[in-house]
């Protein structure tokens, strides 16, 4: 049975949603610029060449771990009132290390940011399944990715205007989140559904088997789709670019591929999802294999682009197809759970990537030996596609 909101969600509940997951970039992103003055600021505490790059990277391992719990959470208590909470008191710890110069107290600020931050995605992804149906939901889902990577450039270049006004500086954006909080209050209601749906869905058992094999593709993707954010500039400085600047501008330009994915996979989510997964594995593969292989920074280049295009259709692909799993009852956990697989292939893609570039000798080999690990990926989909029958759709 459909579940019934009533109230009717539109382009501003939509879009009031849809801001939030910025703060999943703004973590690393807004930060990154700073990190040499924050080695500069803190060179005196023991081991700070590991600890301080830990106050951009603690909040993703935060959502990595705690992002079942925050969906199992909206379950239970209520998405809405979660939110609000969660968005305020990120506002709070975000601006913390303004007034902080301890490093040991800024990094438990940073572990309020990851945990409030984990409530913040999963709880707005939630909403977007609770309000929205069929093609509406599956464009608004679909315009988490492109909104995250677009914001990730602005991100990139404020964090380093502001920083020109020192290390704190930077951190005042955080308290952004109020803004999103007064949407939230504005545009937003608790979702409930009738009386019999919700009988009708709490006798169903949550989906194990299907969100299982979804959340090992989500890893596997996820650490593909960081390799080019993460370490597209160690390959462009093998090829003889060493400008920073120069470097994050190619970076940012080939990374447009994202946004320009995630449009063009809301013309075609109504394809069944293996066959999704099929161009989309060999779109990363293809990307990947031109890179390794690429002897000037221009084909590099293009290599990056081809592999974002893919990004950016993999991940709305992932997202719907876990999303449409989901009953209203266990939607909250089950949300959680792909944010958390999503977050840990995060956290693995650094570590992956330099194993294979340890293993085969340069970084561009590594960024080959990817594309065959994508092509691979592709096979096997082609394979079960052609043993058993296909799922109808993503969407």
């Amino acid at each position: 049975m459909s579940e019934v909101q009533a109230r009717q969600a539109g382009i501003a509940t939509g879009i009031t949603l849809l801001v939030p997951i910025t703060l999943s970039t703004m973590a690393i992103v807004l930060l990154a610029p700073i990190l040499p003055m924050l080695l500069k600021q803190f060179s005196h505490v023991p081991y700070h060449d590991y600890l301080v790059p830990m106050v951009l990277t603690v909040p993703a391992l935060c959502v990595a771990l705690l992002s079942p719990i925050a969906g199992l959470l909206g379950d239970r208590l209520g998405r809405r009132r979660l939110l609000i909470a969660a968005l305020l008191i990120y506002a709070m710890v975000g601006v913390l290390p303004v007034f902080l110069t301890d490093l040991t107290a800024i990094l438990i600020s940073r572990i309020g940011v990851g945990i409030t931050e984990a409530m913040i995605i999963v709880l707005t992804t939630t909403l977007i399944g609770d309000y929205y149906r069929g093609e509406a939901r599956n464009r608004w889902l679909a315009l988490q990715t492109a909104t995250a990577s677009l914001s990730a450039l602005l991100f990139f270049n404020l964090g380093g205007w502001l920083g020109t006004f020192g290390w704190q500086a930077p951190f005042w954006v955080y308290s952004s989140a109020l803004a999103m909080l007064g949407a939230v209050l504005l545009f937003t209601w608790e979702p409930e559904q009738l009386v019999e749906t919700a009988a009708a869905e709490s006798s169903t058992p949550f989906p194990w088997k299907r969100m299982s094999g979804i959340l090992a593709i989500t890893i596997f993707a996820s650490v593909l789709f960081y390799t080019v954010q993460i370490h597209a500039s160690v390959g462009l400085s093998v090829l003889g670019v060493t400008n920073p600047a120069e470097i994050g501008f190619l970076t940012s330009i080939a990374s447009l591929g994202v946004p320009a994915g995630t449009l063009i996979y809301q013309k075609l989510f109504a394809i069944p999802v293996r066959r999704l997964l099929l161009a989309e594995f060999s779109i990363l593969a293809t990307g990947f294999v031109v890179m390794g292989f690429a002897t000037t920074p221009t084909a590099f280049l293009i290599g990056c682009g081809i592999n974002q295009i893919g990004a950016g259709l993999i991940l709305p692909t992932l997202l719907v197809w876990a999303m449409n799993q989901l009953a209203f009852d266990v939607r909250g956990r089950g949300t959680g759970m792909w944010q958390g697989a999503f977050a840990f292939g995060q956290f693995l893609s650094p570590l992956a990537v330099t194993s294979i570039a340890g293993q085969t000798g340069t970084m561009l080999s590594a960024f080959a030996w990817l594309g065959y690990a994508a092509a691979g990926a592709a096979a096997i989909t082609l394979i079960r596609s052609a043993r058993t029958p296909l799922p109808a759709s993503a969407g």
